[in-house]
């Protein structure tokens, strides 16, 4: 492959990189309308249930006056979800994230397009019927649903159609709480698996567009506005990173419960399609004595943030949203699980601030700031999304100062609940399933290996103006058997020329074998890594590449093999295992492997 070549494959990556950034907005302006459609048809389904109303006026539950017939509400709107999973599709179920994560790992980022119409819709019902579950997760599906089906309609490569999957399931996060960072890490850490300019700038661009949207369509202050916090003194941060700690615990035992739920359901002998409905009454009967744990909740978080909640109502949505989320989510039904986690640990932020305050009166800690980070941590600690829980907390309140109780708190939490639980709350329903999420970011160490540390000298280098039987003849004479399918073929003055397949020999007698090269002739340079090599052997399929100097006349510097690619990561897999035990996945290697021991049996 020459560098001309090369420059033309950037050139045509570039395009590419274009062309789905281009969609990726696209798909995030509708996405951005579709955020809009669904907070709205929460509010209609809100005031149709509980006031009998028709309007589309934002507001809750809480202050319905149907007494013991609460009960029945979110009864009916989850029975009205099962059949829709029943007899829809069953992948709206859930919470959206782990739906999104199993496509993009095991059906190549392929979505079924109904989930773009059923997600939102049995979303907005189960929520609108007091389901107490957050909007976001319902748009993060339907967003990835709508960028895959977008990918299937062009007929882009799966990593592409990943990338706009990822795209708008972020871009549908960035327009309902107008976060655009925290959105782009959410896609990094939870959906990408990778960090490079081709999928990261598509995905900014939506985010970006997504919280354009959000200006355009809601407003342009923080969602989650909040009492200015005051900067910490180093008393305060300590406490803050203990209290992360502590959540960190609860987090990891958060997350196990949801999957304990889900077990006792599965245990039931009837029909999943009415597990949501059963949920649905231990929903309605908390909601009957505390009808703020109801419902999205996204008033609840302020309410938390202002610090001034009394006692009893900030148990009440620490304890008993707990319940009443669990056993919703664990029972199947459709809705998010951001806006509960935050709601959740918000409450036990401030609980744990007001014992502190009681014990340790000194201990200089903000009320308010102690629900921000509470939030905050738990979603660090059940989803290992450390990130994406800082940045979001910041971008959706505006305050500063709470970046360095922020880092402290989650980086707690996260550290606690890495080693309490093996999962997270985001990947656990899919690992029981049997598919590994990939857990870390680490450099293709492909790239990191040169050409020049694989080379070696060809047992056998034939001339152009040689016959068969003369190649023939070398080979036989040769000191050292050759085990390739191809050989090096140059001039007289040993400038490469191309590749010979041993399947033409023996030929024409008075055939030279610049008749008989193959037509495609790759090559490298000592300076390229061995990321590049793998790309050549698995587009070209030679067994052999020549490696050319850096001059102008092509000569023949030595050849790259696949065993000598393999031995080369191999080492460098077990110098790096002596820090680390993961494994770097890498398709086109495997692929290699595959080839290299094939060459190794003959």
């Amino acid at each position: 492959m020459s560098h001309k070549k090369e420059q033309k494959f950037a050139g045509n990556m570039s395009r590419r990189v274009l062309y789905l950034s281009v969609q990726a907005c696209i798909n995030a302006m509708a996405i951005g309308f579709v955020a809009k459609g669904l907070v709205m048809l929460i509010s209609l389904f809100t005031n149709l249930s509980f006031y009998g109303k028709f309007s589309f006026d934002e507001g809750g539950p809480a202050a319905n006056h149907l007494g013991w017939y609460v009960v029945l509400i979110p009864v009916a709107g989850s029975l009205v979800v099962g059949v829709m999973a029943r007899f829809g599709s069953k992948a709206i179920r859930g919470h959206g994230i782990p739906e999104a994560m199993e496509n993009i790992i095991l059906n190549e980022s392929k979505i079924p397009p109904i989930i773009t119409l059923l997600k939102p819709l049995s979303a907005a019902i189960s929520i609108g019927t007091g389901g107490p579950f957050g909007a976001e997760g319902p748009i993060i599906a339907t967003g990835g649903a709508m960028g895959s089906f977008t990918g299937q309609v062009i007929h882009i490569s799966a990593a592409e159609r990943k990338v706009l999957l990822a795209a708008g399931a972020c871009a549908g996060m960035s327009a309902i709480f107008g976060s655009p960072l925290a959105a782009i890490l959410l896609a990094i850490e939870l959906l990408l698996f990778e960090f490079s300019p081709r999928s990261v700038i598509p995905v900014a661009i939506a985010c970006i567009t997504g919280a354009g949207m959000h200006i355009l369509l809601f407003n342009s202050h923080p969602v989650f506005t909040m009492p200015d916090i005051p900067a910490v003194s180093d008393i305060a941060l300590v406490t803050y990173v203990l209290m992360g700690a502590v959540i960190g615990v609860v987090a990891a035992y958060v997350s196990r419960s949801v999957y304990f739920v889900e077990d006792l359901f599965e245990k039931l002998p009837i029909h999943w399609m009415w597990w949501p409905a059963l949920g649905a009454v231990v929903v309605g009967v908390i909601g009957y004595y505390a009808p703020h744990t109801m419902g999205v909740g996204y008033d609840n978080i302020k309410s938390l943030l202002t610090g001034n909640l009394p006692l009893a109502l900030i148990f009440s949505l620490c304890v008993l949203k707990y319940i009443s989320w669990v056993i919703a989510l664990g029972s199947g039904t459709s809705g998010g699980t951001l806006a509960p986690l935050f709601t959740i640990g918000g409450a036990l932020g401030a609980l744990l601030g007001v014992y502190v305050l009681k014990i340790f009166p000194g201990s200089e800690i903000n009320i308010a700031t102690a629900a921000l980070i509470g939030m905050a941590a738990m979603f660090a600690g059940s989803s290992r999304a450390l990130l994406t829980a800082i940045v979001f907390s910041l971008e959706t309140t505006g305050q500063p100062h709470g970046l360095l109780p922020l880092i402290g708190a989650c980086t707690a939490a996260y550290f606690v609940s890495f080693f309490l639980m093996k999962g997270s709350i985001m990947t656990e329903k899919i690992r029981r399933r049997g598919v590994t999420a990939p857990d870390e970011y680490t450099p293709d160490v492909m790239q990191l290996i040169s050409v020049a540390s694989v080379i070696t000298q060809p047992a056998v280098v034939v001339r152009e103006k040689m016959t068969p039987v003369q190649v023939s003849m070398l080979i036989d004479s040769s000191v050292c058997a050759y085990y390739h399918q191809y050989l090096i073929v140059t001039d007289e003055e040993g400038r490469f020329k191309g590749y010979l397949n041993q399947a033409q020999l023996p030929g024409d007698v008075d055939t030279t074998l610049d008749k008989l090269l193959e037509k495609s002739a790759p090559y490298v340079y000592p300076g390229d890594d061995i990321n590049l090599v793998t790309e050549l052997f698995d587009s070209y399929e030679p067994d052999v590449l020549a490696v050319l100097d850096n001059s102008t006349d092509k000569k023949i510097a030595g050849i790259v093999t696949a065993d000598a690619v393999l031995r080369a990561y191999g080492e460098r897999r077990k110098a790096d295992a002596k820090y680390h035990s993961a494994f770097y996945g890498n398709t086109r290697l495997l692929r290699l492997m595959a080839r290299g021991k094939r060459l190794l049996v003959r």
